[in-house]
C-alpha cells in the first residue's frame, strides 16, 4: 500500500486526485493540505510514502516546500502536479528533490502510474518535462572555462549543489555554518558568471557526464 498526500490550493483538483488515487486497491490517500504551512504540519505526523505537490502555493511555492519536505523526511518522495510546463521550474523542481513531474492534463490512469512509480522508488518526467530538462542540458556549456580556476572546496560545493542539497545540508556535509556556506555559494556563482543555483547545478551534472569515475 503506497500512502499518498495531495497539496494542493484548488479542492475540486485535490478531490479529483484523492477520487482517482483512492479508487486504486494499492493505493490511498493519507491526507491533504491547501497550502504549503499546512503541508509541513501535516505531512511530518502522518508520514506519507508520496506527496503529490502543486507548483503554485497561496504561501508559497511547492519547489520550496520539496526541498523543504526532503531536507525533513528524506525517505519521502515528492511528485510535483502542475499547469505550469516552465523550463526552469521543471529544473527547479528535479534539483530540490521531486522524483517526477507531470502536467494537470495528465489522463487519470497516467497520474496513477506516475505515483506507483515514484512510490517505489523510481525517478520519471512526463514526455515534456523530458524534453525541457534534456535541451537544458545539451545546451549547457560543458566545462567553461571558469571552473578551471576553482579551488578544490569549491569544486566540493559545486558537486553538492549538483546534488540539490540546500545550504542546511550542504553545511553539514561540509562542516560549516549555513550562513557561511550561503556566502560561499553566492562567491562561487560570481566566479562561474551564474546568476542562478539551478544552473550551477546543471553545470555539475554536465561535468559528471564529461568526466569517468564521476558521480
Amino acid at each position: 500500500m503506497v500512502r499518498v498526500f495531495l497539496v494542493d490550493d484548488h479542492e475540486v483538483v485535490r478531490r479529483g486526485v484523492a477520487d482517482v488515487v483512492g479508487a486504486e486497491a494499492d493505493l490511498e490517500v493519507a491526507g491533504e493540505a491547501s497550502t504549503a504551512g499546512e503541508a509541513l504540519a501535516r505531512i511530518p505526523a502522518v508520514r506519507p510514502d508520496v506527496a503529490v505537490l502543486d507548483l503554485r502555493l497561496p504561501d508559497g511555492n511547492g519547489i520550496e516546500l520539496c526541498r523543504e519536505l526532503c531536507s525533513r523526511m528524506p525517505e519521502l518522495r515528492c511528485l510535483m502536479l502542475t499547469s505550469y510546463t516552465d523550463e526552469q521550474a521543471m529544473l527547479d523542481a528535479i534539483l530540490a528533490g521531486a522524483r517526477g513531474y507531470v502536467v494537470k492534463d495528465v489522463r487519470g490512469m497516467e497520474l496513477v502510474s506516475a505515483v506507483r512509480q515514484v512510490g517505489a522508488g523510481k525517478s520519471l518526467l512526463d514526455n515534456r518535462a523530458a524534453a525541457a530538462l534534456m535541451a537544458r542540458l545539451r545546451n549547457e556549456p560543458a566545462v567553461p572555462r571558469a571552473v578551471a580556476g576553482l579551488s578544490d572546496r569549491e569544486r566540493a560545493l559545486l558537486d553538492l549543489i549538483g546534488e540539490g542539497l540546500t545550504n542546511r545540508q550542504i553545511a553539514e556535509r561540509m562542516f560549516l555554518a549555513e550562513k557561511t556556506v550561503k556566502n560561499y555559494v553566492s562567491r562561487l556563482l560570481h566566479k562561474l558568471g551564474m546568476q542562478r543555483r539551478t544552473q550551477a547545478a546543471v553545470l555539475a551534472t554536465s561535468l559528471r557526464r564529461e568526466v569517468p569515475g564521476r558521480r
